[in-house]
């Protein structure tokens, strides 16, 4: 895979696009150096588990919320990540900040699970109120209650930063987001697709097996003619060609569709028309597209379930173009398609892996030369867990 980390957008997908024409017309593919052997108890051990959430999902970046699901001074979205509930609100200054949804005066949790508009959140216990910037600007009986420090009551925040149309943030309090680090130049690739200009499709919500099970899915098109035979499979190459900026990935298929372009000048190429495939943002979303309005994308969120053997997913839904009527008809339509495929295909699939695997019937899994993106993977996720 190439590490790429300094070129222009444009440069990097117009090269990626001439390595896969070749490749196509040459019948290959590119290959790891060898094959890749993991122990099946990286899927089910619970310590392992435990402490891949505490180090990376707990203290890492995570990609938390799409800029235009809440693009409006009041929007807030409520989210339970790992254990920690926290509550994402966009204030009258137009930033967006991020708190522990909890109360400070005996640790209630504020809102429920969701997103809106609001200008206070308020306890439901003891109805103590607390502003979009986490002020608590509202105790009940004051008199009654004596006499606190409001200015040192105030939510807990936590950190965020909204760039490349995406809201990033980490569980840790106190804790260094660090995402230029985190990127490593993969924001150059994010900013091309301009996403804080799109429109909401909204969400759905997907149970699942472990993260890892089902992550692997989303980094391997060597399955998609098999697995998803009865939906869009047989027309899908199983051959991927992967590119890496640090532990993100960009998966791309061998398929001679791309010769079309092989004639056509780099100026004149229109990169909304060969920018697709799916691209990854460590350790837990999935942007593949979503054929809704004049373009569109599911952004799928991995988190970690309460157990070993659970996730959820979010698939968030996108597109360029302004919601009408007929566009949310047809979006309601692919979004159902899209839930069935990865409900009752992936993770079906998925599950019925895990169940074999807790059997001890196998002591390893084997990723080929040509799943370089799951090799990618899983040696990243060991160098940060072990």
């Amino acid at each position: 895979m190439a590490d790429t980390t300094t070129e222009s957008a444009r440069s990097q997908l117009v090269r990626q696009l001439r390595r896969t024409i070749d490749h196509v017309k040459a019948g290959t593919i590119p290959q790891t150096d060898t094959t890749m052997s993991i122990p099946t108890t990286h899927y089910t051990d619970g310590d392992r588990w435990r402490r891949e959430v505490d180090t990376v999902f707990k203290r890492g970046p995570l990609t938390l919320a799409l800029t235009c699901e809440m693009a409006e001074p009041g929007d807030f979205k409520a989210m339970d990540v790992c254990g920690v509930k926290l509550i994402l609100s966009r204030g009258p200054d137009g930033v967006v900040r991020s708190f522990v949804n909890m109360c400070s005066h005996r640790g209630a949790q504020l809102v429920d699970e969701g997103a809106g508009s609001a200008r206070r959140f308020t306890c439901p216990y003891h109805a103590w109120s607390y502003d979009q910037q986490g002020a608590l600007v509202g105790v009940t009986n004051r008199d009654d209650f004596g006499d606190v420090d409001t200015s040192c009551l105030g939510l807990t925040p936590l950190p965020v930063e909204e760039r490349h149309g995406l809201i990033w943030g980490t569980l840790t309090p106190g804790a260094e987001l660090g995402l230029d680090e985190h990127l490593q130049g993969y924001g150059t690739m994010l900013d091309h697709f301009d996403l804080a200009s799109w429109h909401s499709l909204g969400n759905q919500r997907i149970p699942g097996p472990n993260w890892k099970l089902a992550y692997d899915g989303y980094l391997d098109f060597y399955h998609i003619p098999f697995l998803h035979r009865e939906t869009f499979g047989p027309d899908f190459s199983s051959r991927p060609i992967y590119d890496a900026w640090g532990p993100h990935t960009r998966m791309t298929a061998h398929h001679e569709s791309v010769l079309e372009f092989d004639e056509v000048r780099d100026d004149d190429l229109d990169l909304a028309k060969v920018d697709g495939g799916v691209w990854t943002i460590f350790p837990h979303v999935s942007i593949a597209g979503f054929p809704v309005g004049d373009r569109g994308l599911m952004i799928s969120q991995l988190f970690p379930g309460d157990t070993p053997d659970t996730s959820t997913t979010i698939q968030n839904f996108v597109t360029t173009s302004e919601p009408d009527d007929e566009l949310l008809e047809t979006a309601a339509k692919t979004k159902a398609f899209y839930d069935h495929v990865v409900r009752d295909e992936d993770y079906f699939t998925g599950l019925r892996i895990g169940r074999n695997i807790a059997t001890g019937a196998k002591s390893e899994f084997l990723f080929g030369r040509n799943e370089g993106g799951n090799q990618h993977f899983h040696r990243t996720l060991a160098a940060l867990v072990d």
